[in-house]
């Protein structure tokens, strides 16, 4: 790996790595928080997944969370949401398919397919690259995420029982194979099967018998996207009908944005302390 930035901040450090990724064929970037704690003894990890357009800057700029992870003890590692550089295939007249929208799937479609490994790159590749990297505890992780890193995340803890103590979200999207952005994505990532789109589906997951972990969504009642992207009380039916506990919180007034973001990040980041605690 490669250092290409370090910046003190609230006792602790901000740094920004980059490494060539065996996952996505390319130079990757991620940023870590790691708190004063981290000097002298090994924290559990949240991994945080952003959404569409996006880069690791937004989230390290604009949500506030490295405070709340000095006074928790929590490292924050937050990766690109996507492959990139020259080579890497994109649309930039599109802001919702290509280079900041890699969707956390394994594409298996031509053009994508050579690159857009964020699945196997988020739950595979990266934690192993912290945890041999960072003073963090092996196994002790948590993650959460925004939009398009909310469906992400959600899929993430579906998909690997055991691997997170916690899953949150802001604003998911929780039924992806019916949202215009998941149908965007996941057909030019995966193809027409269905059963393809629906194994990267929060919603479908938990109707086919997926366990889920202590689970927390905020989502904004003036998000602009709510009606007809995201779906969140299709993800609440299908626990409800299991049984599966999870804290839907409908926030009143508030968007889509980083600032509903930075409203909520200290209870989400404690929601997981308190879930990584044991």
């Amino acid at each position: 790996m490669k250092q290409v930035e370090r910046i003190r901040e609230f006792g602790g450090w901000l740094e920004r790595w980059q490494h060539e990724s065996e996952t996505c064929r390319c130079t990757m970037t991620f940023s870590v928080y790691l708190p004063p704690q981290a000097a002298t003894q090994k924290l559990p990890v949240v991994y945080w997944l952003s959404g569409l357009t996006c880069t690791d800057d937004n989230v390290r700029v604009k949500a506030g969370a490295q405070r709340y992870c000095t006074e928790l003890g929590l490292i924050l590692v937050m990766p690109d949401t996507s492959p990139r550089g020259e080579g890497v295939p994109d649309l930039p007249e599109r802001y919702d398919l290509g280079q900041g929208a890699g969707f956390y799937v394994d594409a298996t479609q031509p053009p994508w397919a050579t690159h857009y490994h964020m699945y196997d790159y988020v739950t595979r590749e990266l934690p192993a690259l912290v945890e041999g990297s960072f003073p963090v505890i092996p196994g002790r992780r948590a993650i959460s995420g925004h939009s398009m890193g909310g469906h992400g995340a959600l899929v993430c803890a579906l998909k690997n029982p055991g691997m997170y103590a916690s899953v949150s979200a802001f604003a998911p999207i929780c039924n992806p194979v019916l949202s215009p952005w998941g149908q965007g994505c996941f057909g030019a990532y995966l193809g027409d099967d269905r059963q393809a789109w629906e194994a990267y589906d929060a919603t479908c997951l938990v109707r086919a018998g997926a366990p889920l972990p202590p689970a927390l969504i905020d989502q904004g009642t003036a998000d602009e996207f709510l009606a007809e992207q995201l779906f969140p009380q299709h993800l609440q039916d299908a626990c409800a009908a299991r049984g599966i506990p999870l804290t839907l919180r409908m926030q009143d007034g508030y968007d889509h944005s980083y600032h509903f973001i930075a409203s909520f990040i200290g209870e989400h980041l404690a929601f997981h302390a308190r879930a990584m605690a044991g």
